[in-house]
C-alpha cells in the first residue's frame, strides 16, 4: 500500500541519494504556450550524476545534452513533473515518487554548482553539461517496489559506450 507525504522523508532522502539511476516524467502545462501542441508525456532515465536533495521540498539534477530537452520545454509551460527512484537491492524493495513542477537553471552561478561539478565528469560521460533541473516537490509517495527486479549497478556509461544500435 502506498504512503503519501507532504515532503521528502528521511527514509526517502536516503533512497534518493543512493539511487544511481532515476526517472523524470513531464508533460506540457499551458498548451497555448506550447508550439508543438499538447504532445505526449515524456519519460527519461537519468544517470551520470545522482539526484541531489536540496531540502525537504526540492531536488535537483545536472542535465546533460543528448536528449530532446522535453523536461525543460514542459517546465516553461507550467506542466507537472514526477521524479521516480527505486531500490534494486534484494533487502529493501521500495519505489519513491516525487510530484511537483520543474524549473531550469544555468549551471554557472547555480546555488549548488559545486556539488554537480565535483560529481560529474563530462569528459568521461561524453555529454555536455546542459543545465540544472530543479523540481519543487509538492508531495511524495512511497510504494512497495515488489515489481522492481533485483539488479546490481556496475558503472555509469562512458562516452566510449554510446552505442547507436537503436538510433537508426
Amino acid at each position: 500500500m502506498a504512503t503519501y507525504y507532504d515532503s521528502i522523508t528521511p527514509a526517502q532522502k536516503l533512497l534518493i541519494e543512493e539511487a544511481p539511476v532515476f526517472f523524470v516524467a513531464s508533460a506540457a502545462g499551458d498548451l497555448s504556450a506550447n508550439p508543438h501542441g499538447g504532445g505526449p508525456v515524456n519519460v527519461s532515465p537519468k544517470g551520470g550524476v545522482r539526484l541531489h536533495v536540496v531540502d525537504k521540498n526540492r531536488v535537483a539534477y545536472l542535465d546533460f545534452g543528448g536528449s530532446g530537452n522535453e523536461t525543460a520545454r514542459h517546465s516553461q509551460t507550467g506542466g507537472p513533473c514526477t521524479v521516480m527512484v527505486m531500490s534494486t537491492t534484494p533487502d529493501d524493495a521500495a519505489v519513491v515518487r516525487l510530484y511537483g513542477h520543474a524549473k531550469v537553471f544555468a549551471l554557472d552561478g547555480y546555488a549548488y554548482q559545486e556539488v554537480f561539478e565535483e560529481a560529474s565528469d563530462p569528459e568521461r560521460i561524453g555529454l555536455a553539461q546542459r543545465q540544472v533541473i530543479e523540481v519543487t516537490v509538492e508531495g511524495t509517495v512511497t510504494s512497495c517496489g515488489y515489481g522492481v527486479p533485483v539488479m546490481e549497478f556496475r558503472a555509469q556509461r562512458t562516452k566510449l559506450e554510446h552505442g547507436r544500435r537503436y538510433k537508426g
